[in-house]
């Protein structure tokens, strides 16, 4: 079942947690020395944005849930989190109700949250930043809406991938306008940072039609993507707000660009933050030297982020915590992930020096993982 908060749920959640809120501190201490709290600009509803975030993944169903929203905001209250990256734009369109008209065209049919101020109200109450996930290029909803702005084939018809479903062309810069454009709403609306996901190009399998892009100009991949996030990051900071993104884990050991356009060098200088996604079981057999590296989540994530503050530190990229990785709170394959699993992936961020992470569990579902949080958000980056 699928479940649609009411204004009413959120104002009762609120006064229920006062007393759990009024226990966080409203400043945590980091190892640079610096308290975090500086409050985003721009809107009275928007909450403190900390320099280190321990977050965890809010999927569009559970954001609507009030009883799911509950736990989350008591996991929060009673460990180390501080942060919610909540669905706003996934693959099904937009999850709140948008006052544009024309990006409403593209808002899609799935249920939304139905009050996303009393939401925010409530995390800011509890002094949790929220944080907007944005899927970006993988966008079906927009592709059906306008289908001028999708990657095509040689033929002129539209491009699908291997499940059938149409991407937006990362060139078009309506497209960019659009995305953007719902960042800074919600962002008026009370969301402290903006996530960008799906920061890429569809996979160019050999088995597949080859992908045209109308308007590349003989732009790189990497550098469209690129361009595409120095505007989106110029134009959120005006709002006193992070611009972050989401790239895959390989990315920060693989010398140049994924055949998807993902490449360090050019991704790492125009985001506020990035967040590689080093799920051990996403690497494969032999990979960073490990023979089975989803049983090996320590060595994976400690050479990753190392590699990474590496790269930085060669591009002038100095911000404490300007990696933030995300870390595998699901199972798959061998062994289950589970306490200890978390762990090892904590302090392999710890270790390569820094000290934010955000744990991804798909169904939003973190019970198996709560004997590995902390009571209270301390610095242990190295």
């Amino acid at each position: 079942m699928r479940f649609r908060f009411r204004h009413l749920g959120f104002a009762l959640l609120g006064s229920l947690g006062c007393a759990a809120a009024a226990e966080r501190p409203s400043q945590h201490s980091t190892s640079d020395g610096k308290a975090a709290g500086t409050v985003a600009a721009d809107s009275g509803r928007q909450t403190a944005s900390p320099s280190a975030v321990r977050a965890l993944y809010v999927n569009r169903w559970a954001s609507q849930s009030r009883k799911r929203m509950a736990k989350l905001i008591a996991i929060a209250d009673s460990t180390e989190i501080n942060a919610l990256v909540i669905d706003m734009k996934d693959e099904f369109g937009l999850n709140y109700a948008t006052k544009n008209p024309d990006f409403a065209k593209n808002a899609g049919t799935a249920s939304k949250i139905s009050n996303v101020a009393a939401l925010l109200d409530t995390l800011k109450a509890h002094k949790i930043l929220p944080i907007a996930r944005i899927v970006v290029f993988k966008d079906s909803v927009t592709a059906r809406v306008h289908p001028d702005w999708t990657i095509r084939r040689t033929d002129n018809s539209i491009w699908r991938d291997k499940k059938g479903i149409a991407w937006v062309n990362p060139y078009h810069k309506e497209l960019w306008d659009y995305n953007i454009g719902v960042a800074e709403e919600l962002v008026k609306l009370g969301f402290g940072e903006v996530q960008f996901d799906y920061i890429r190009f569809p996979e160019p399998y050999p088995s597949l039609p080859k992908q045209v892009f109308p308007s590349s100009n003989d732009l790189s991949k990497p550098a469209a993507l690129a361009a595409y996030l120095k505007d989106a990051k110029t134009r959120l900071n005006k709002l006193g707000v992070r611009s972050t993104a989401d790239i895959f884990g390989l990315v920060t050991t693989v010398n140049g660009a994924l055949e998807v356009g993902q490449d360090w060098e050019k991704i790492s200088p125009v985001v506020d933050v990035v967040l590689p996604m080093v799920y051990p079981s996403h690497y494969p057999h032999g990979e960073l030297g490990v023979k089975n590296p989803n049983a090996e989540p320590y060595k994976i994530i400690h050479t990753a982020i190392s590699r990474a503050r590496e790269r930085d530190k060669k591009l002038g990229v100095s911000e404490p915590e300007h990696i933030r990785p995300w870390l595998q709170a699901f199972t798959l394959g061998k062994p289950p992930y589970g306490a200890d699993e978390l762990r090892e992936q904590k302090k392999a961020v710890y270790d390569a020096g820094y000290d934010g992470w955000v744990m991804w569990n798909p169904g939003s579902i973190y019970d198996v993982f709560m004997p590995a949080l902390e009571k209270t958000l301390e610095s242990r980056k190295k």
